[in-house]
């Protein structure tokens, strides 16, 4: 199927099917409609490649996040295509599994197509990452994580103190007896930070965690349950759980409540994510909103403002303010 059939179809020349499938010149709303309806008839697919070998550039974006299994990143996407969905710009994803050696193959795969803009997960990348994005000569923004320093622009939150204002709240309420529980960090820097973050300031306070917890994979709500049970049949005088996220919380606050425990009474619970699940629990788990949605509308905006050359994102860094939900799960 090529421009000449389209033509043919729909009586008019070539250049002026041109004109309407890339959406320039001066051509009238009934020579576009008659141009579409033949292109959708004959199910004509322009090639972009031909495009791109003149502009050096793609109508594609791409995102890179690290799991899809993840509730997080899927609503990171809906922000991200509820811009572009505005705009000639097409989301492309890359999962990594938060592997560094995984994210910087698909930064170079991504980066090969020459795409309007790259929007990835994170600040910690391989030194080879790096060095791609920041040749790239095409827009970056990093996202989720403010603490560090970006290659381009970035937006999110800060972790380190969403941890710190989590265990204020904490220290607030009484709780002392503290245990942690979530995921193997060495990869997950995000949760690390808000770990640190939240220890910090229980450490100045002059308490040490009681205990603690870790997993990886499997199902986040049933290692929830497993490492409730596991943390409180050690540690029977432990008054606060602290969950690296939402999906564990959730699954530790129902076995809490099938044990009989009294939640916040016997004990207080509380994860990170505001995620829409916790809204169905028999109780509303206490939780700091990440602002997914928010994060990738921002990234998405930067991306196509840069992209027509509206504004240069250089150096941009948007810093979102989370704020904490005390939920039914602390006194």
């Amino acid at each position: 199927m090529t421009l000449r059939d389209v033509s043919e179809a729909s009586g008019v020349s070539e250049m002026t099917v041109s004109r309407v499938l890339r959406n320039s010149g001066d051509v009238s709303e009934k020579t576009r409609a008659k141009v579409l309806e033949a292109a959708r008839q004959l199910g004509y697919v322009p090639n972009k490649i031909a495009g791109a070998l003149a502009s050096n550039r793609v109508n594609l974006v791409g995102v890179i996040i690290p799991s899809l299994s993840n509730m997080v990143f899927p609503e990171v996407m809906m922000g991200i295509s509820r811009v572009l969905d505005e705009t000639p710009l097409q989301p492309v994803v890359g999962v990594t599994d938060y592997l560094p050696e995984k994210e910087e193959q698909v930064i170079f795969e991504m980066l090969s197509w020459r795409p309007s803009g790259l929007i990835v997960a994170g600040l910690e990348h391989t030194d080879a990452a790096c060095a791609m994005m920041r040749n790239s000569g095409v827009p970056i923004v990093e996202i989720m994580d403010v603490d560090g320093e970006a290659i381009d622009a970035c937006v999110g939150i800060s972790h380190t103190r969403a941890g710190q204002e989590t265990a204020k709240e904490i220290l607030k309420r009484g709780y002392s007896k503290i245990g942690f529980l979530g995921t193997k960090m060495p990869l997950d820097y995000r949760a690390r930070k808000r770990f640190e973050g939240f220890n910090s300031v229980i450490e100045e306070a002059g308490i040490s965690l009681q205990a603690e917890e870790y997993y990886s994979g499997g199902s986040a709500l049933r290692k929830g349950r497993e490492m409730t049970q596991a943390i409180l049949v050690r540690n029977k005088d432990l008054d606060f759980l602290y969950y690296s996220n939402d999906m564990i919380g959730a699954g530790g606050l129902l076995y809490c409540l099938e044990a009989g425990l009294d939640v916040p009474g016997d004990i207080g619970l509380a994860g990170f994510n505001g995620v829409e699940l916790i809204e169905g629990l028999p109780r509303r788990l206490a939780t700091m909103d990440s602002c997914r949605t928010e994060i990738g509308k921002a990234a998405a905006e930067i991306i196509a403002a840069g992209s027509d050359k509206r504004e240069l994102p250089h150096g941009k860094r948007i810093e979102l303010e989370p704020v904490f939900a005390p939920g039914d799960t602390l006194r």
